[in-house]
């Protein structure tokens, strides 16, 4: 099969199409042909080096994946093969007590695909049954490779992790980006206000489609001023970047507010003041990924209209580093799709 696989760190331009042999399903697993593979900032990072924990090299990077079941191993009772499936992020044991507590997207034993396991930038690919979830009819593959991460994140961070209310203005972050923009679109159809941000203004329109109720246009990514002009100080930031909009952040929140932070795109820290989040009273919440549950929920949205998966462009594989680029200068609107 042909596969990109990243056998060094470094620019783009070192993710390389190579033939591998095709992969065969053990027990427990699927063989999957792949549709689609979606492209994260998660996979710059680490074919940039900054993420490194767990990962050997070489691999196929990928974790946003939907394809058609082409075969399976011994002991699995579904998926069949010509079943339409797509994956979650991490392939989970099942039995830890994260995996018993419906947090499988944490689990202690986890791997993530295109990280610690063969990921989608391929032909083919191989995964657990359990980590993945049925495909609604209707719905192309090229939407269904978002579900996992793409989407998922943003419903978790918002729905769970957040525990947003009707009502609550929010602020996002990064909101042209692939995942920002249906934190956009999540937001706005659970009863928030929305603010936006972006430092592209090629992208405002497409931001306001999605649902936001303001976008503010900060190229130097200072836009806390706007937002306490608009609003006073949001309940919620939703954040995207990280680290290059710290400091306009924070004080985009009001006293009692918080942050959920759901990406980084470097490899910095951000240094702060405890006093200062003690004082106001801010709470700092992480978002990793999304359980098999919250896909299923991702999956049903978008069958039934409420949420449109935000796909930017799809490029064949061979053009995986282009992806990266686009990513990386900040192009795309919406997310980078390859198709094997």
């Amino acid at each position: 099969m042909k596969a990109v696989v990243l056998e060094e760190f470094g620019d783009p331009d070192v993710l390389r199409l190579r033939d591998l042999p095709d992969p065969e399903p053990g027990a427990g697993e699927v063989l999957i042909r792949v549709a689609a593979a979606g492209v994260c900032y998660h996979d710059l990072l680490t074919r940039a080096g900054h993420i490194r924990h767990g990962l050997t090299l070489p691999v196929v990077p990928g974790h946003e994946v939907a394809g058609v079941v082409e075969a399976v191993g011994p002991g699995v009772t579904w998926p069949a093969p010509g079943d339409r499936v797509c994956t979650l992020q991490v392939a989970a044991c099942g039995a830890c007590d994260a995996c018993l507590s419906g947090s499988d997207h944490l689990c202690r034993r986890g791997r993530m695909f295109g990280h610690g396991l063969a990921g989608g930038y391929a032909q083919y690919m191989v995964a657990p049954a359990r980590s993945l979830v049925p495909v609604p009819d209707g719905v192309p593959l090229e939407h269904a490779a978002l579900f996992g991460c793409g989407i998922g994140t943003s419903y978790r961070a918002l729905a769970v992790t957040s525990r947003l209310l009707p009502g609550e203005t929010v602020l996002v972050t990064g909101a042209g980006g692939g995942t920002g923009l249906h934190t956009v679109q999540l937001a706005r159809a659970m009863g928030a206000r929305v603010l936006a941000v972006t430092t592209s203004e090629a992208k405002v329109d497409r931001i306001r489609a999605a649902g936001a109720d303001e976008v503010i246009l900060a190229p130097d990514g200072r836009f806390h001023q706007q937002v306490r002009s608009l609003t006073g100080g949001v309940d919620l930031v939703v954040d995207h970047v990280g680290t290059p909009v710290w400091a306009s952040t924070i004080r985009s929140v009001r006293d009692g507010g918080r942050v959920c932070f759901i990406g980084q795109v470097t490899g910095e820290s951000m240094p702060f003041n405890p006093g200062l989040i003690i004082q106001r009273s801010v709470a700092l919440l992480g978002s990793k990924g999304a359980s098999s549950a919250d896909v299923r929920r991702v999956a049903e949205l978008v069958r039934l209209g409420r949420i449109r998966p935000e796909v930017d462009v799809v490029l064949p594989l061979n053009e995986a580093a282009e992806a990266h680029r686009r990513m990386a200068q900040r192009r795309s609107a919406g997310r980078v799709v390859l198709r094997p």
